[in-house]
């Protein structure tokens, strides 16, 4: 993960706690475990802030893109999700070809696979 990123995630999370407070710990334990490294020792393949992510739902099968942001600037229509959602703090830190289980908003569990990870703005 991008070292200010983590930063500004932790406090994002912390607060979200009250108003959103599964989605809060799910984002807080990804960036418990996350090893955080300057952005330009990130790979282009990592899932960071602003990346646009292709990923399979591999119960449905179902391929989704997204552009992971922060909450002012998501927008599902345009293809922009939050790093607030359960599937936006899950993505965070895959790498192209890793799958996470994952609870969705209804707290069922879901298998994500990365299928492919392009870097629109990186924030070093």
């Amino acid at each position: 993960m991008i070292d200010t990123e983590a930063d500004a995630l932790t406090d994002l999370a912390m607060a979200a706690q009250e108003r959103s407070p599964q989605v809060s710990e799910l984002l807080l334990n990804e960036l418990a475990r996350a090893t955080t490294h300057p952005g330009e020792r990130i790979p282009d393949d990592v899932v960071t802030m602003h990346a646009t992510v292709r990923f399979i739902d591999e119960a449905s099968g179902k391929e989704y893109s997204y552009q992971l942001t922060y909450p002012r600037e998501a927008d599902i229509s345009a293809g922009r999700i939050s790093i607030l959602t359960p599937v936006g703090a899950g993505l965070i830190g895959l790498r192209k070809g890793q799958s996470i289980l994952w609870p969705d908003r209804e707290g069922n569990e879901r298998e994500l696979k990365i299928v492919e990870v392009a870097q629109i703005v990186r924030n070093d």
